[in-house]
């Protein structure tokens, strides 16, 4: 089973989609419920969203297996990103819904948890850590921007609705604050979408981990509502036309980010 798939550019940026898999062993779907087997807290089509960096000259890696496996963005070492919130685990044991992700008695024990995170998480990482460092020594640095995308309600995580876009740089930490703001004004620029900066997603474990901007890796994630692209209920129907204008918006920001220069 291939972990991902990776497109290698030149560019000094690397766009990374660590949710959109959908990949999961049968000894691990067996212990699910039916409704739990439809994967629904996948980030749908994302990896489609940006599938034009290939052609750019932009390196694109995209996992192929479930978050339910293991996510890829959550601190291996189990530290909640957002303390006193409610987070999910490195191997999810409930769905966004707040519903069990496993039969009774099936859920994964701490050596289950550690021989994924062995077997899927660490040689992810551990690819996607060259690939950056491929570009860095290419370049001088690097731009690493994370894909994501999320129901614009989710009671569990955030009251009311999510703005449609939203970019998360660690308060900043996570890159230097000229680039912040060129994304930033990209996104306020953009015609029918509404957006945020550090607020409800701040970054997760990759933006927080690889960000190290006086080390030449300027990270960045966008988190966005799937409403702007597709149908957020089941079978979760790509929208060309719907989707029309927010990929326009995303070729424009991932210009920007592979052209900007510290």
């Amino acid at each position: 089973m291939m972990l991902w798939e990776v497109s290698r550019g030149d560019s000094p940026l690397v766009v990374d989609v660590p949710h959109a898999g959908t990949q999961v062993p049968d000894a691990i779907a067996l212990r699910m419920p039916a409704a739990v087997r439809a994967l629904p807290d996948t980030d749908w089509h994302v990896d489609r969203l940006y599938a034009f960096a290939r052609s750019a000259g932009i390196t694109l890696m995209v996992a192929t297996h479930s978050r339910y496996v293991v996510d890829l963005n959550r601190d291996p070492t189990g530290a909640a990103l957002y303390p006193g919130a409610d987070n999910t685990e490195l191997c999810p044991t409930r769905t966004f819904a707040n519903d069990p992700l496993y039969l009774p008695g099936e859920e994964p024990s701490p050596a289950e948890v550690a021989a994924r995170r062995a077997t899927w998480f660490e040689p992810y990482h551990a690819r996607l850590a060259a690939e950056i460092a491929r570009v860095r020594e290419r370049h001088g640095y690097a731009v690493l921007l994370d894909g994501h995308s999320i129901p614009g309600t989710v009671p569990r995580f955030f009251a009311g609705r999510l703005p449609d876009l939203n970019l998360g740089t660690a308060d900043g930490a996570a890159c230097a604050a000229p680039l912040q703001a060129l994304a930033q004004g990209i996104l306020g620029s953009a015609t029918g979408f509404s957006h945020v900066v550090n607020g409800r997603f701040k970054g997760g474990y990759v933006t927080r981990h690889y960000g190290r901007p006086d080390s030449g890796v300027h990270a960045l994630q966008l988190e966005m509502v799937q409403a702007c692209y597709m149908d957020e209920d089941p079978p979760w129907r790509y929208d060309a036309q719907r989707a029309a204008p927010l990929g326009q918006l995303l070729e424009r920001l991932v210009v920007a980010l592979s052209e900007w220069r510290p």
